[in-house]
């Protein structure tokens, strides 16, 4: 093209062709704003709780019958974390719930990544039927089996025991078998197929092929496991008695009931406690979380 034509069609242009306007760049920058402003609102609000726990479990016992109520402590004090402490055998509870969520995410493990995969690529009659109805078993309160689970474990023996808190949560996941479904589901057919013109059967293709390849979603898996068995409250409530079996939110709850109208501070602390460690072990393992469920609940069929 010569010289001339582009000189041409330069003066032929109007005046910001080609340019986004001002208008449509500023609305876009206030809706972003905007949004951002209600996810701080959003976050600051759900920190706030959290944040007056720490607070006031760092508050004497004046400080917490001040009127009106100080938001600062003054002076910073650790003694109710050690009072709290020493209350109730916290040592103990942080044991025994630490074995029963390592235990309970190893047997999760095994079991969810073993039927993920039977269950995506595996094709005998009435596969979908019994995934479907398996599946539709997360759907029923826990509330609603509290009963005949008692009933099964005491007929196993096992209440007053943690088997039963471990091996229920070790063979029956619905949800944890759903996420590693989806997961065998993302990864290439190619990866077994070449496997199978190697020799493999289907425990050399499951054991060297497609687990190797589940460990990010296995990582998360463990995380929310770990989480749910951590926090559970109304099954361990109902199926152990001795003190000493008590797991740390059975623990946190007879404290509660022991100081909770007479300090405070003690309460937050022993809440503290309790909390911190899962809170740690989320903030962890958030971005795994998300990335894995992105990679397979969405990226499966």
């Amino acid at each position: 093209m010569s010289t001339t034509n582009l000189d041409t069609r330069a003066m032929t242009m109007p005046d910001g062709a080609g340019k986004r306007p001002s208008g449509a760049r500023t609305a876009k920058t206030g809706r972003s704003l905007l949004i951002h402003l209600v996810l701080i609102i959003a976050g600051a609000a759900m920190v706030f709780p959290f944040l007056w726990m720490l607070l006031t479990s760092l508050k004497t016992l004046p400080q917490l019958l001040q009127d009106p109520l100080s938001f600062w402590p003054d002076p910073w004090t650790f003694d109710n974390f050690i009072d709290a402490w020493n209350a109730v055998p916290f040592g103990q509870a942080y044991f025994n719930s630490i074995y029963i969520a390592v235990l309970a995410v190893i047997g999760t493990l095994v079991t969810a990544s073993m039927a993920g995969y039977a269950f995506a690529r595996i094709r005998f009659a009435g596969s979908k039927i019994i995934f479907l109805v398996f599946l539709a078993t997360q759907m029923i309160p826990k509330q609603v089996t509290l009963i005949p689970f008692y009933l099964l474990m005491s007929q196993l023996g096992w209440v007053d025991s943690h088997l039963s808190l471990i091996v229920p949560a070790m063979m029956v996941n619905p949800f944890a078998v759903f996420l590693m479904r989806q997961f065998v589901l993302s990864l290439p057919k190619e990866l077994e197929e070449a496997a199978i013109v190697d020799g493999a059967g289907r425990w050399r293709i499951f054991w060297s092929v497609i687990l190797p390849n589940l460990k990010p979603g296995l990582g998360a898996l463990s995380i929310i496991v770990a989480l749910d068995v951590w926090n559970a409250f109304l099954f361990p409530l109902v199926l152990l008695n001795t003190p000493d079996l008590f797991t740390v939110p059975l623990l946190l709850a007879s404290f509660r009931g022991q100081f909770g109208s007479i300090n405070y501070g003690l309460v937050m602390a022993a809440s503290a406690i309790a909390t911190i460690p899962m809170l740690v072990a989320f903030v962890i393992g958030q971005r795994r979380i998300l990335n894995s469920m992105a990679a397979s609940g969405l990226g499966g069929r």
